[in-house]
């Protein structure tokens, strides 16, 4: 094969999508769009990477730089159309270069690296000057149409604007995708005019002028619609991130994991997980996720960026770059924040809030806590109630908690402050000053009874109405 030139036309405004982001950089399965067209360019190792901007370029730009380093990034002049687009990015390419253009769009996200190497094969086979993908669309509005001729063979293409109304009922559209011969490209581009509905310059007039030099083209339909389709608001944007969830979903079943409910489970990209995995409805496993062998997670569970390992269970909770140890649980209703780690065999568990905290091998911290900021040895738990302090208003403090430590219910941690091994510290107790090992720490108040205080100040209540009844009855 040839060498080969990818031209990325990432310089449209993308009006429809009424954002003030760029519509390349809306996300989909948790990557903007145009960083799956700039992963399927890569994979066709190419010789060189041109990505034409112009709208919201810097942002573009940071985004193509980030993922592709050696991408090559122009910008498209005040001359509207892809046509131009695509004239500046060719004059980036080596003044040497001889062998294959593609141009992909960075609003299709869907196409795939074997797709356009199948495209690239069919145009080198056939010696064409330009070999373009089309797609049968039920409803082809807005898009470009293939004519072709009596005998099947292409003839041109028409934009919705410019065509008859009997070119107007043509159901294959053009995709969007092309492979030109450098030479050919250069020649028809040069011959490119305004002169149409829209004053631009449009990268399908240069089929014409190939065509009238005798130039072959062929147009190559694709069976998968989804291939090619592209975004321009945010139903279309909606509608590829539903189909491509079921695919990415379907992809993990057929790899081992169960998932119960693929309509309630959104899978990103970037995911990875192991075979015996199961997922419940509602969960969404997102950013790059990693999730070990035989773990549960779900249901109604939203995982990001987080580490799970084998035989671990997540229930309706909501984690965000956490990494949970093996044979670990979490849940229900437990929040993790960010560098939350918990330790094999450890439990996160009922409306318990976690940030920046290490939580040792098989110790837990069952219900109604917050933990943050705090270091937990092995085999320690802390009762019900639990708090770090850790804000004094100004500064965040540390907290350490060893192994075998065991906390009375509603706890109160004053940080920072160091609790030893083997400790305990009974209900109720605030804890301001360090506790040695083996100590027990208590903060106990004598308790005052004031009796016949409700009768004397709830007059008239049921609770003083009671109190003296069973008053009565206690003489």
């Amino acid at each position: 094969m040839r060498e080969l030139a990818i031209i990325v036309l990432a310089a449209g405004q993308g009006t429809r999508m009424r954002s003030a982001k760029p519509k390349i950089l809306h996300s989909l399965a948790g990557l903007p769009l145009v960083s799956h067209v700039l992963a399927t360019a890569e994979r066709l190792a190419p010789a060189h990477v041109v990505v034409v901007v112009r709208h919201d370029r810097d942002a573009v730009a940071a985004v193509v730089s980030e993922q592709l380093p050696g991408a090559i990034i122009v910008d498209q002049d005040e001359v509207p159309g892809t046509g131009r687009a695509v004239e500046v990015g060719l004059a980036a390419l080596p003044d040497g270069f001889a062998g294959h253009v593609v141009v992909l769009s960075a609003d299709v996200p869907l196409l795939d690296a074997a797709t356009v190497l199948a495209l690239i094969e069919s145009h080198e086979l056939a010696d064409n000057a330009l070999t373009l993908l089309s797609a049968e669309f039920a409803d082809p509005t807005g898009a470009g149409r293939i004519v072709r001729d009596d005998a099947g063979a292409f003839d041109s293409i028409v934009e919705q604007r410019d065509a008859t109304e009997s070119q107007l009922a043509i159901t294959e559209v053009n995709a969007g995708v092309y492979v030109f011969a450098v030479a050919a490209l250069r020649a028809a581009l040069a011959g490119i005019g305004t002169a149409n509905a829209q004053n631009e310059m449009y990268l399908t007039d240069a089929a014409a002028g190939i065509r009238a030099s005798g130039g072959r083209i062929e147009a190559v339909r694709v069976s998968d619609p989804w291939l090619v389709a592209g975004i321009n608001d945010r139903a279309q944007l909606a509608a590829a991130g539903a189909e491509l969830n079921a695919r990415i979903v379907r992809g993990w079943q057929l790899a081992g994991v169960t998932v119960q409910d693929p309509s309630t489970t959104w899978i990103d990209l970037k995911a990875s997980l192991a075979e015996d995995v199961e997922i419940l409805p509602g969960t969404q496993i997102r950013g790059a996720t990693v999730i070990g062998r035989g773990a549960v997670v779900g249901p109604d569970t939203t995982l990001v960026d987080c580490e799970i390992g084998e035989n671990a269970t997540v229930k309706r909770s909501d984690a965000t770059l956490a990494v949970i140890g093996p044979n670990a649980s979490v849940g229900p209703f437990a929040y993790l924040r960010p560098n939350t780690r918990l330790g094999d065999g450890g439990k996160i568990g009922t409306f318990v809030e976690t940030k920046n905290s290490t939580i040792g091998a098989g110790s837990k911290v069952p219900h109604l806590s917050y933990v943050g900021d705090t270091t937990i040895g092995e085999d320690t738990n802390l009762g019900a109630g639990a708090i770090t302090a850790n804000y004094d208003d100004l500064v965040k403090h540390h907290t350490e908690i060893g192994s075998h430590v065991h906390a009375g219910s509603h706890n109160v941690f004053v940080a920072p402050v160091r609790i030893g091994d083997g400790a305990k510290t009974g209900a109720g107790t605030v804890v301001r000053k360090d506790v040695p090992a083996g100590a027990l720490a208590i903060t106990v108040a004598s308790q005052r009874n004031m009796i016949g205080w409700v009768e004397a100040n709830r007059a008239g209540t049921a609770s003083a109405q009671a109190a003296a009844a069973r008053s009565a009855e206690d003489e």
